[in-house]
């Protein structure tokens, strides 16, 4: 394989959508996944592709990420551990993904000059923030340690921008969904769990009042914001990347199409609002969201079977789930 483009987590829900669209640009692409999360059934269309390679391994072994980089063009980083409660119940697996995988990553890409290092950050990063829509100059607080694990991924690939002129450019991603959400492990984001639940014909768990609002960014946006990036995007610079607008709760549960529901207790650390500003990806990219929320459900519902094999939570199971949020987290 000449020069070609890396993406970690390739296998996993978001990287998986970005391997098709390089593939599908015409560039040859290697994509490393540990399978903790990722499914090889999500490059199932790229199998015997000869610009296509998978390699299993762990992006935090900086001998093998230094051998596997080596003749890179672009590294797209999306491999990380997600997840609120498994990152309080073992902080010590976030950082050796989240923090250690960065820095193994950046010094391989360092090594082998890459032209281009593009870093999946997370909006959990702003924690409650003051300011709606939210701005990249908003101060971090991150509250739960997955949250405070990519944040101190992002700063160490900044710095290494800032210091030895590594190419880093990071998107700030607000609450991705869409086909190939993970399905399997533990409980996580809203729409794996609603999805799971509807095909179970059970009600759907909504954690307090339901007036509470997401900026839902559909997973083809994301992609296309960082092929933008991986173009045009300034070293050094963070942007925003969600929907343009933050739908509550509810909405979505009106949008499924699915009017029984169970309401949860509020959970500490978790904000009322998550809505991204995004003028800054807008004005120097030139890019924006296409999929609207009414569209981006329809999708999901088309592609329903995907979600057969996932774990039904109930408000008892999620209990049993959270009680370290509950006991750890504060607001």
């Amino acid at each position: 394989m000449s020069r070609f483009d890396v993406v970690t987590g390739g296998a996993g829900f978001i990287g998986s959508h970005l391997v098709d669209a390089l593939v599908a640009q015409g560039r040859s692409v290697l994509a490393i996944d540990n399978l903790a999360v990722g499914r090889l059934s999500n490059l199932a269309a790229h199998e015997g592709n000869p610009a296509f390679r998978f390699v299993q391994a762990d992006v935090a072994d900086r001998a093998e990420m230094a051998r596997l980089l080596a003749g890179a063009e672009r590294v797209f980083h999306l491999a990380a551990l997600a997840d609120i409660v498994p990152s309080v119940q073992n902080p010590e697996r976030y950082f050796d993904a989240n923090v250690n995988g960065c820095f193994s990553i950046a010094e391989a890409a360092r090594a082998n000059n890459v032209t281009r290092l593009l870093y999946a950050a997370s909006s959990s990063c702003y924690g409650i923030p003051d300011v709606y829509p939210t701005p990249e100059s908003a101060p971090p607080n991150p509250r739960y340690p997955y949250a405070l694990t990519k944040y101190m991924g992002e700063q160490q690939l900044l710095h290494w921008a800032q210091v030895y002129g590594l190419p880093v450019t990071s998107l700030r991603l607000f609450n991705v969904y869409g086909p190939r959400a993970r399905t399997s492990g533990t409980y996580g984001a809203v729409f794996g769990v609603f999805l799971a639940q509807m095909l179970s014909g059970k009600p759907l768990t909504v954690v307090g009042d339901g007036t509470q609002t997401r900026d839902f960014t559909f997973v083809t946006d994301v992609v296309s914001a960082f092929l933008a990036a991986a173009e045009k995007g300034h070293t050094g610079a963070v942007y925003n990347v969600g929907s343009g607008t933050s739908v509550s709760v509810n909405r979505l549960v009106e949008l499924l199409g699915n009017g029984r529901v169970e309401h949860l207790p509020k959970r500490p650390g978790e904000p009322d609002c998550t809505f991204a500003d995004t003028s800054r990806i807008r004005a120097e990219l030139g890019w924006s969201p296409q999929v609207s929320i009414e569209d981006g459900v329809a999708r999901l519902l088309d592609n329903l079977d995907y979600w057969r094999d996932a774990p039904v939570w109930d408000k008892d199971s999620i209990a049993e789930a959270t009680r370290d949020w509950f006991r750890f987290i504060r607001n």
